[in-house]
């Protein structure tokens, strides 16, 4: 009798739960089906799962503060009449649909500076901290206790103790041993303002409030308004250490003056204002000056809070303005079916298109769902080339020669809706081809993958990247 009231009240929960995921507003078809497939199929586990990950929920006070903040600010960035210039034809939809998805709009006047692949480039950020005179603002995912991530916190204490207004910020995840660690506390003591955020709390009973795997993945660093760096380097060593049998981790970093500068800031202190309640707001009435001529930049910040559109819509219609060529690098390939068939319709109606992906991933499940997309990618015309250097963590997307975005977003739908992440789009020919070379000496360490190549792989390995490719959509 109570093995057939078990069963009668697991069906009963099933239906209640499959019934909800059905009721959910904005969530695609593709969805609603994978996780009704798993409650129903996956006795138990699968409910449990859905009620864990399967929706996106947060605090209702932490939701309304970051709305409140939103608002405080987004009259404080407009760009000043000098930073307004008209955008290329073929930029136009590409910038209306990243303001559309984050409401910044595009600024002139920028210069990028692409920084070393290796260790120098913290050398560089070591440099800057340490001109510093007023502020210097940093939000990392990842920050780590190794050398690298020691020169900058002593940087960071230099600036400090020197009167500069040091803000530091660290996802309570991604960089949990930093925030234990004796440099953590050093920087505190120098008189470093840190926070960590998204603390995880409680698991069990703070699942039942916000999901544990919102993280903020961003990348920013901004001293004096002027001045900012972004892209994927988390701040650490390329040696990795927490990972290195995947080493060395190969990322883009970028040096950014101009307009755009202040884009950076008004997210940085979108988190900060949002973590610690302090009014920073009217820092984003210093202006930065104009890098004449300099290139057209655009930040597109999202998050689980606020969502408007996502990064997959924004680097679909970036894909869609490509006309003769695009080249995509991204460490972690597992995009919506928008994204995915964007790419393969760019190669079929006749664009160079190249997609750059590592050859060995830090996540065996993450390579063997990408690996599920490689025959579709490779039948259209994809030329799709392993990187063999190491982990390729950078992630970029270059079209035309003339168009490009870099950043803290993969493809995958992490970054697409759980994550809190900033990507750039940059409109220059000059830029541009810097990364179009970064991107070919990524190339260069790669080997092409064939279709012949993906027909030999065994039948084990074909069921297993196309049974996690069927579950992309919940990934």
């Amino acid at each position: 009798m109570w093995t057939q009231f078990a069963v009668f009240l697991h069906y009963a929960v099933a239906l209640a739960v499959s019934v909800r995921v059905l009721l959910r507003p904005r969530l695609e078809p593709t969805v609603r089906l994978s996780w009704i497939l798993v409650i129903e199929l996956v006795p138990l586990v699968g409910i449990i799962a859905y009620v864990l990950f399967g929706e996106i929920r947060m605090r209702g006070a932490e939701v309304e503060t970051m709305a409140s903040v939103r608002s405080r600010l987004s009259g404080l960035w407009q760009p000043s009449p000098e930073a307004v210039r008209q955008p290329p034809k073929f930029a136009a939809p590409v910038i209306a649909a990243n303001r559309a998805t984050t409401g910044f709009g595009a600024v002139a006047g920028n210069r990028a500076t692409l920084l070393a692949e290796d260790d120098s480039a913290i050398d560089d950020l070591v440099a800057a901290i340490d001109g510093a005179r007023e502020h210097v603002h940093m939000l990392f995912y990842i920050w780590l206790d190794d050398p690298s991530g020691r020169a900058v916190a002593r940087a960071a204490m230099r600036a400090a103790e020197r009167g500069v207004k040091v803000r530091a910020v660290i996802d309570a995840f991604g960089s949990r041993a930093f925030g234990r660690s004796q440099s953590w506390a050093a920087m505190k003591a120098a008189g470093c303002e840190c926070v960590e955020a998204l603390p995880m709390g409680l698991p069990v009973v703070g699942a039942l409030f916000q999901r544990m795997d919102l993280r903020n993945h961003r990348k920013i660093v901004v001293i004096d308004h002027v001045l900012g760096f972004t892209g994927s380097r988390n701040c650490s060593d390329k040696a990795f250490a927490v990972k290195p049998r995947f080493a060395p981790w190969i990322d883009v970093f970028l040096r950014l003056e101009g307009p755009v500068v202040r884009q950076m800031q008004a997210v940085f202190l979108q988190d900060w204002m949002s973590y610690t309640g302090e009014d920073l707001g009217d820092m984003l009435r210093m202006v930065p000056p104009v890098m004449a001529p300099g290139d057209i930049g655009q930040v597109v910040a999202t998050g689980p809070d606020d969502r408007q559109g996502s990064l997959s819509d924004c680097m679909a219609t970036m894909i869609y303005a490509a006309r003769e060529r695009l080249v995509i690098t991204t460490p972690y390939y597992v995009p919506d079916s928008s994204l995915d068939s964007a790419i393969r319709t760019a190669a079929r109606r006749g664009v160079d298109v190249t997609v750059i992906l590592p050859e060995r991933n830090d996540s065996l499940v993450v390579q063997a769902t990408s690996e599920g997309f490689y025959y579709g990618l490779v039948s259209a015309g994809v030329k799709l080339m392993l990187f063999r250097g190491g982990l390729l963590h950078a992630k970029i997307i270059t079209a035309d020669g003339q168009m490009a975005m870099i950043g803290s977003a993969n493809m995958d739908r992490r970054s697409f809706q759980l994550n809190y992440e900033m990507n750039m789009l940059l409109v220059g020919a000059d830029v541009t081809a810097t990364l179009d070379q970064r991107q070919q000496s990524y190339v260069d360490r790669a080997h092409p993958v064939a279709l012949d190549e993906i027909r030999r792989w065994s039948l084990w390995r074909r069921l297993r990247n196309n049974l996690l490719a069927l579950a992309t959509p919940i990934l």
